[in-house]
């Protein structure tokens, strides 16, 4: 499974960098596949593993903000390894065909 997951911090102020990287250290740490863009940190594993890590990076925010809004997208398909970078690579060969 891949989860795309987004966690702010909500009463820390405009800059909340600090506290979104306390979470991707968190994700980071975990060894399991994932990657940071401006929106979202993805994440691949097994249901319990990647909910796990969730959980750990909205906490680690948590202990630090008043508040904690968290944004979460799940692609559930057993069998599916290397998700995060297949389906990119897909699409980047579709594009190179144009």
């Amino acid at each position: 499974m891949i989860v795309a997951f987004s966690v702010t911090p909500l009463g820390v102020g405009e800059d909340v960098g600090e506290y979104v990287a306390d979470a991707v250290r968190v994700v980071r740490e975990s060894g399991l596949p994932n990657r940071t863009d401006a929106m979202f940190t993805s994440i691949e594993g097994e249901w319990d593993e990647v909910m796990d890590v969730v959980k750990r990076a909205v906490a680690a925010v948590e202990a630090r903000a008043p508040r904690v809004s968290v944004v979460l997208k799940a692609d559930i398909r057993p069998g599916v390894r290397d998700g995060l970078t297949s389906k990119v690579e897909t699409v980047e060969r579709h594009l190179a065909a144009d």
